[in-house]
């Protein structure tokens, strides 16, 4: 295969990838859900390198309508971003999010895990059961434990549908705060507390 040239069927690779590629590729594309390594590889040939495949076929529909796309450690095939609105059958209404759930949003995702009273402590007011409940109904954020302190109260976390949404690989993929405010998701004036990193290159 000659270097830099553009592969536009799965049946163009070479030979020994061929056969695992098409496998591959119909794994993904059945699935109802998306799909981690070891899923994979356990419908693959031992021999296969799946690293490798993931690759190829990512490659291969990357200016395609669908994208190979890899969410909380788990591959899927997605619509691509710029046709994502095209392909809406119904219209949605987008509820914006109240400016304590942002800020209870942004606390959790960054200081996970954390109770209620932690939040509250960092953003220096308190909050109604509500908050909470419209982050949990959006399954974006969940209860992950108990703290090991008296009254043992619940600790919260982000889940796998947050990482989706928002297109992130981790958790340590969050952006910075000047990236947060740029994009909107936060309000110029935050809880003193708030303690947001900036991306580590």
């Amino acid at each position: 295969m000659a270097e830099g040239k553009t592969i536009n069927n799965v049946m163009d690779f070479p030979s020994e990838h061929r056969d695992n590629l098409r496998i591959l590729e119909a794994l993904l594309f059945a699935a109802s859900e998306p799909l981690d390594a070891e899923s994979l590889k356990a419908r693959l040939p031992k021999d296969a390198n799946l690293n490798k495949l993931l690759g190829l076929i990512k490659a291969q529909y990357e200016n395609r309508g669908v994208n190979l796309i890899k969410t909380a450690k788990k591959w899927s095939f997605k619509t691509a971003p710029d046709l994502a609105s095209m392909m809406q059958k119904e219209k949605i209404v987008q509820r914006k999010l109240s400016k304590a759930a942002t800020e209870t949003l942004a606390i959790i995702a960054y200081h996970q895990p954390v109770t209620r009273a932690e939040v509250e402590d960092i953003r220096g007011v308190h909050f109604s059961p509500g908050t909470l409940d419209v982050l949990m109904e959006l399954n974006w954020v969940r209860p992950i434990g108990r703290k090991k302190i008296p009254g043992r109260p619940i600790i919260y976390g982000t889940t796998e549908r947050f990482l989706e949404y928002f297109g992130l690989e981790q958790v340590t993929d969050l952006p910075g705060l000047e990236e947060l405010k740029a994009a909107g998701l936060l309000e110029s004036r935050l809880p003193p507390n708030l303690d947001i990193r900036e991306p580590q290159e």
